[in-house]
């Protein structure tokens, strides 16, 4: 049985805009977030989706919904689905990020989420931010697999030979899919309205792309 998902990042959030950390924190799309949808939506247009899904938060269900509104398939609206929520960042939910990444990374030299991963791969990156978090709110990495491996399976038993699922989800979360079933580096950022695609074949995964904003799809 061979399935495939597509992965887009949300469009462009007012926090995004503001490069505030957001993760369970929720904001509006900008109108620029609006068109990175409606872009995504052109792009995606004639692969007919046979479901479709998002996380729960606002942003994430705009973006599938605008998607699905240019699409050939016969699927409406996204279903919102927690486990597709991005990495909880507790504490430095909404703080700078720049300050955040400094805060964490600086004493060890490094002053970027993406030079964390760069140097030490996204799920140590990932457990050291929820180290850090006093409050213990912040996901580890395995906290976030613990969720969102369940989800993917629960959506994998429900597809049919053959289809294409919508994933409107976030960021990080993309990125983590992308180290786990496969070699492609992911300390760059995942793009607003960018697809990133998911094979499943008789139980394997593979990434056939990602983070993809050009009209081959």
């Amino acid at each position: 049985m061979t399935i495939s998902l597509y992965f887009v990042r949300h469009g462009q959030t007012y926090l995004n805009k503001y490069h505030r950390i957001q993760g369970w924190s929720d904001s509006p799309l900008t109108d620029k977030g609006v068109a990175d949808a409606v872009d995504a939506g052109k792009r995606l247009s004639g692969i007919p989706f046979s479901a479709a899904y998002s996380s729960d938060t606002s942003r994430a269900i705009k973006t599938g919904n605008l998607i699905l509104k240019a699409n050939s398939g016969s699927v409406k609206s996204v279903v919102p689905d927690a486990a597709f929520r991005e990495l909880n960042f507790g504490y430095y939910e909404g703080e700078d990020d720049v300050k955040t990444w400094h805060t964490i990374g600086g004493p060890i030299g490094v002053n970027s989420f993406h030079g964390l991963i760069g140097e030490y791969g996204i799920d140590k990156a990932e457990d050291m931010f929820s180290k850090a978090d006093t409050y213990g709110d912040a996901e580890s990495s395995s906290t976030f697999w613990a969720r969102l491996q369940p989800g993917i399976d629960n959506v994998i038993a429900k597809a049919n030979d053959g289809d294409k699922i919508l994933m409107a989800t976030h960021g990080t979360l993309i990125r983590n899919v992308v180290s786990k079933w496969s070699d492609i580096p992911v300390n760059v950022s995942t793009k607003n309205g960018s697809v990133t695609k998911l094979d499943y074949d008789d139980g394997k995964f593979s990434i056939e792309y990602y983070n993809n904003v050009s009209d081959e799809l």
